[in-house]
């Protein structure tokens, strides 16, 4: 077992140090590659305006937020929520834990004041068990938590951005999530790679006059 595991670490590490995007994320100092994606769906849905409030959801290691910090320029306000801490990065507010607890939801309440956000954004993902029908399931229920969410906080233009896996029950999930927000898009960004699942959604105006959110 421990061999197998030292061969898949060798394998991740020559890959990181081949891929393009990690070198480019290490040049421009940021956290990590995850951050090009976000970059291109940038290009892609023109998602950022200076002066914006954005909410990161599962922000960790933080790449994202820093994109977000530079786009909304300090006329912006970025909050970063994520369960894991993870090191200050300027023009950003930080909060640690679930962003589903009743008690993380109050300080987020407390950092926006009146503001409400214009963009959420979400990169979250379950820890990998390796069975792909229960990462699925854990990924769907992390995307319509994060629809929800969303939903209830984001003015009425506001977008979200979230990842969610292919599978067979993806286009299940974006119906769902149809039902909350007028227009629902699917993008596969470049830096994601080619042999991933991932895939994210881009919704923008949530419907507030007759639909009630998923329920839990």
């Amino acid at each position: 077992m421990g061999s197998k595991r030292t061969a898949r670490s060798r394998a991740w590490i020559a890959r990181q140090e081949k891929d393009p995007y990690v070198r480019e994320a290490k040049a421009r100092a940021y956290r990590s590659r995850a951050v090009f994606k976000l970059e291109q769906l940038d290009k892609k849905d023109s998602l950022f305006r200076r002066g914006m409030v954005v909410v990161d959801l599962g922000a960790a290691p933080g790449s994202w937020s820093q994109y977000a910090a530079q786009k909304v320029g300090p006329e912006g306000f970025v909050v970063a929520l994520d369960r894991l801490n993870f090191p200050p990065i300027p023009g950003v507010f930080q909060i640690t834990g679930d962003f589903t607890g009743a008690d993380i939801q109050q300080k987020l309440n407390d950092a926006l004041g009146a503001r409400q956000p214009d963009l959420v954004i979400s990169d979250l993902a379950p820890n990998l068990s390796g069975v792909q029908s229960v990462d699925q399931a854990a990924m769907e229920d992390l995307v319509i938590a994060a629809s929800r969410f969303a939903w209830s906080c984001l003015k009425p233009k506001g977008v979200l951005v979230a990842k969610l896996f292919e599978g067979s029950h993806a286009m299940g999930v974006r119906n769902q999530i149809s039902c909350l927000f007028r227009d629902c898009q699917i993008r596969k960004p470049p830096a994601s790679r080619s042999h991933s699942a991932e895939i994210y959604l881009v919704t923008g105006g949530p419907i507030r006059q007759t639909i009630t959110p998923l329920a839990p």
